[in-house]
């Protein structure tokens, strides 16, 4: 069965209870409040010109310092920045990333955070005028991760400031017009809040569940690129390409090339032994990287079939 094999159970075949393991959510979180105090101690005792290296400076940005895109995510202004960031992530960042799985949930937050904060800084070089001189704070990857739950889960119930109850795809697209009107509109009565940056994040977030990335089977482009790179030998490039070699599984034979499908009549047990197995032996002995878009979706669907059972 495949809820039976050592990937897929929720406790060890040696019976031996799960340890305790840290969402990466709460990781983070934990992170942010280190490198706010780190901040405040640094402010009264330490240099007062160091965040001028991790803030997100137009001008420190056009002389190479492009690590202050991802920099800038880690710093916060106030407590109060601190704590909207730190609720944002545990009200959502935990959710999204049960759904996407640790290793997309990260690279989604910091993608989300590097396109808002690459946003506001083309818009700072842009209108100095209108948009300050340095932007810092979490918020537009935490922003991403909101817009990526109120698309997955639009119809979720939250409590605006606790109170009052509005459908998360509604509460996104109000987010989202406020950050939009303020992009356009630079006004000091938007609260000296970096709008540009949070709608950077929530189109960000949008895209990834436009293209699909949500879904563990999609591979994400730049999985493809470093998986022809390990591959890559430039000094057989001018030999004979030799003949593919397939997977084979010592219980079902060579791979088959024609859509998988559950024929009629066929017990569970033997389609997850015929149709399945082969894909965990390709992933045992090649990586998830190796599978194809189809196989992916395979096991996906197989997987939706045994938690219904």
């Amino acid at each position: 069965m495949l809820e039976n094999r050592d990937y897929m159970r929720n406790e060890p075949s040696d019976g031996t209870p799960l340890r305790f393991q840290w969402s990466a959510s709460v990781v983070l979180m934990i992170v942010l409040v280190i490198t706010f105090a780190l901040q405040s101690i640094n402010e009264v005792y330490g240099k007062p010109g160091i965040e001028d290296w991790l803030a997100l400076t137009p001008a420190a940005l056009a002389r190479g310092y492009v690590w202050q895109l991802l920099t800038f995510q880690f710093l916060h202004a106030g407590l109060w920045h601190l704590l909207g960031n730190l609720m944002g992530l545990w009200f959502f960042g935990r959710l999204v990333e049960n759904i996407l799985g640790t290793k997309r949930f990260l690279v989604a937050y910091f993608a989300c955070g590097f396109v808002g904060g690459l946003l506001q800084a083309i818009l700072m070089v842009s209108f100095s005028d209108h948009f300050g001189a340095f932007v810092l704070g979490a918020s537009a990857g935490v922003m991403g991760i909101f817009a990526i739950f109120a698309r997955l889960q639009s119809d979720s119930e939250i409590r605006l400031n606790f109170i009052l109850p509005i459908r998360a795809g509604i509460l996104l697209w109000i987010t989202a017009g406020i950050s939009l009107f303020f992009t356009l509109v630079p006004s000091s009565r938007g609260g000296g809040t970096a709008h540009a940056a949070h709608l950077g994040g929530i189109l960000a977030g949008l895209a990834w569940v436009k293209l699909g990335w949500h879904h563990d089977y999609m591979v994400l482009p730049w999985e493809n690129l470093l998986a022809r790179f390990r591959s890559w030998r430039p000094h057989q490039a001018q030999q004979r390409q030799p003949e593919p070699v397939r997977a084979t599984s010592a219980r079902s034979g060579p791979w088959r090339t024609g859509t998988l499908k559950e024929e009629p009549g066929l017990a569970p047990e033997e389609f997850i032994s015929r149709e399945v197995d082969p894909i965990l032996d390709k992933i045992s002995a090649h990586g998830i990287q190796s599978l194809t878009e189809r196989e992916r979706k395979t096991l996906a669907d197989a997987q939706k079939k045994m938690a219904r059972r």
